[in-house]
Order: structure tokens, then sequence, then C-alpha cells
């Protein structure tokens, strides 16, 4: 996984410090995660999501709002509506950059923010709240013995989490003119909601109004036991687990099924193995209902996130080995309990000075059950009649020809 520190700049031209967490293999769609009211990019929910869904192939940029963290700018001035602001610019940059975001994931009043997000920003085909209020007001809870100062000053220092921050009328009006209803009515996306019945920063009662007012498709997950910051290590990581499981149905992860592939496979083709120059070593192999990766080890100059050229050959042939004597032992009603098949590839020395050296895959066979000598004799005959077996040791033709319609 590669973490980067990124900087852009928003509507106002303020720099925004953010990190974008990318895997290792080709991003399969890029997220924007917007952190909750005063904290930053770096707090232990943002960073821990971020890095286990780039983990399961999502490029996520987390970033700091206008005045907080590392980025520049005053809290002071800023406003829920600037926060919606960010969030497009940051929408803008990894568009720019990148590849514009299909996800929004907003933890507090990041959730209400994103919710807003979503409606100006064409790419983003998903939304998901953590510990979200159904209306953005309800961070005044907040600082609310402040209020009478706020409205009769213009402006007040609040203490928050520890810190001071200083809170003008302006900040307010703009939260109270907020329209959630409306725009959660109106989302056009899917949307996921999470939240802890134990939270006691924003009731659960919001998770509840959000799900009533959003239309489907929409799905709600109880963190039962978490805190509202997510503190403990595996809430965040369950949120991140399930956000990348559910998203697949919705932004169109499934390389075998959509566009993310260079080209699907037509009925003329079984196997689609693909790279770029980004991926290094690294290449998917795609069937019809089927993706892997294939790698090399690190001392080969891979990153060793996938199996093996050689390893898929010997795979395929242990797998076709086992499933072979498999189904001939069910055709003949023979007790085999477990099949182990393990194998290694070796280059022998040749018989003769002048010949190459001889390509040779040893196969043991492990066959356990109530099985008499002739049945184990019998089966490993079979072995080599599996059609792997057959294809390996036959004279194989391989015809290349490159794609002319290819770019």
């Amino acid at each position: 996984m590669h973490s980067e520190k990124i900087t852009f700049k928003n509507k106002e031209g303020i720099e925004l410090a953010g990190r974008l967490e990318t895997p290792d293999i080709p991003v399969q769609a890029y997220a924007i995660f917007a952190h909750c009211f005063t904290c930053s990019k770096d707090i232990a929910a943002a960073s821990r999501i971020s890095r286990k869904l780039a983990a399961h192939g999502f490029g996520v940029l987390r970033f700091d709002f206008t005045g907080l963290g590392n980025s520049d700018g005053d809290f002071a001035n800023t406003n829920f509506t600037s926060n919606v602001q960010d969030l497009v610019a940051a929408s803008d940059f990894l568009a720019q950059q990148y590849e514009a975001p299909k996800l929004l994931i907003g933890h507090s009043l990041g959730g209400a923010a994103v919710l807003m997000a979503a409606k100006a920003i064409d790419s983003v085909k998903a939304v998901v709240t953590i510990g979200a209020p159904a209306d953005a007001s309800h961070v005044i809870e907040n600082f609310k013995t402040k209020i009478s100062e706020i409205e009769t000053k213009g402006q007040a220092e609040v203490t928050l989490a520890g810190r001071k921050f200083s809170i003008k009328k302006q900040f307010i009006d703009d939260l109270q003119a907020q329209e959630h209803e409306d725009v959660i009515g109106s989302l056009g996306t899917a949307l996921l909601v999470f939240h802890s019945p134990q939270d006691a920063t924003v009731g659960i009662e919001n998770a509840r109004k959000i799900y009533q007012q959003a239309k489907h498709p929409k799905s709600f997950i109880s963190l039962d036991g978490a805190d509202h910051l997510l503190s403990n290590r595996q809430d965040s990581e369950y949120v991140a687990t399930t956000i990348a499981a559910w998203a697949d149905r919705y932004l169109g992860l499934e390389e075998t099924k959509t566009a993310r592939s260079d080209r699907l496979l037509d009925p003329e083709w079984q196997v689609l193995v693909n790279g770029s120059k980004s991926s290094h070593l690294t290449h998917k192999i795609v069937t019809k209902e089927h993706l892997i990766y294939a790698d090399e080890p690190k001392e080969l100059g891979g990153k060793d996130l996938g199996l093996s050229p050689y390893d898929l050959l010997l795979g395929g042939l242990g797998a076709c080995t086992a499933m072979t004597l498999r189904m001939y032992a069910q055709h003949k009603k023979w007790d085999l309990e477990k099949v182990a098949v393990y194998l290694n590839h070796q280059k022998l020395p040749p018989k003769d000075s002048e010949n190459e050296k001889i390509e040779t895959i040893n196969r043991m066979i492990q066959m356990t059950g109530d099985l008499d000598a002739s049945q184990r004799q019998r089966l490993l005959e079979i072995a080599d009649k599996c059609p792997v077996h057959k294809t390996l040791s036959s004279n194989i033709q391989i015809l290349t020809r490159e794609d002319s319609a290819a770019d």
C-alpha cells in the first residue's frame, strides 16, 4: 500500500493538506473521506478506515478542512457550506490528477457534509455516513452554553475536545440554513448508514431520520458497542471491510462485469491478463466470473501480491488432478475423504550434455480414506488422465498475434 501527502486548493485559493492512500494493485475506485467536526484527517478512525479500504483496492483521499489540521485558513471564517465546497475541491483534484471519485464517506458532521456534496459531484455513485447527524445544526449542541454570547457579540471562544476554537454567528446561521431533509430525499445515489446505538455524541435517532428520508437503494448497519469516534480499531476495520463489500454492488467493481478492465472478455476468449506500467509486474487475471492477481516475489522485482506464473501453472495442474480424482472416486463410490496434491517445477540436467535441461514437474498425491491398494493404484493412474495433465504432456501449439484494434 502507498501513502502520499498531497495538497490542493479550494475555491478560495486556500491550500488544503491531505493524504492519499492507494493499493499496490491497480485502484478499483477513488473515494473521499470527510472527518468529524473539529477533527483532522489523521484521527484514528479516518486513517484506519482509509488504509483498510486501500487494502481492498480503493484509492482514498482524506484531507483537513480549511483551518484544521495541516490545512491553511482560519477556522473561525469557515462554516458547513465551506466544508461542502472543500469536498467539491477535493473531488476536482482527484478528477484532474487521478480519477473522479465514485464514493464519499463522512464521519459525524463529515457525514452530513458528504450528503450535501454528493449532489454537486456527478461522478459519485454511493455515499456512506458514520455516526452522522440528520441535520448539521445538531453540532450546535457542542457549544450551546455559548449561543447567547455568540448571538450578542458575534462570536465566542469555545473548548471542544480540549482545544479552543472561535465560533462566529455566521457559522450558526449557516448551519441552521441547511435543508438536509430535501437533499437526503433527492440524493440520487446508493446510501449506507452506520451508527452505534451507544453513540453518546450523535444519538441513534439521527440514523433513523437519515434512513427514513432517503430513498432506495439504502442500507443501515448497527455498530453495536462502538463509541462515536470509533476508538476501537476493530470497529473501524469492520466499517471499512463492510464498505468494500457493499460498494461492489453499487460502484460496479466486479472486474468481469464492468469496463474497469481495458476490455471485457468476448466469447472468443476464456482469460484476460491485464496490467499497466504503474502496476509493474502485478497483473489481473480475469475470467467471465472471477478475478485473481499474478505477481512475482519481491526478490525477483515484484511486489508478491499474487501467485507467480509457475505457481499458477502448478496450481492448475494440482486442482485438475484433485478434481479428477474426486469425480472418479464419487463415480466408483470409493471412500476418498481427502486429496492433497503437492507439486514443484524443476529443470534437471540433461542426460546428453548437448541437450537442453529437462523440464520436470514433480507431483505427490496424498489420499485419505478407506481405500485398498488396488484402488489407490487406480487413482494414481487416473491422475495422469486429468485434462490439464494431458494438455501439458501433449504437443502444444501456442499461436500468438497482436490485437490490431488496440491503441
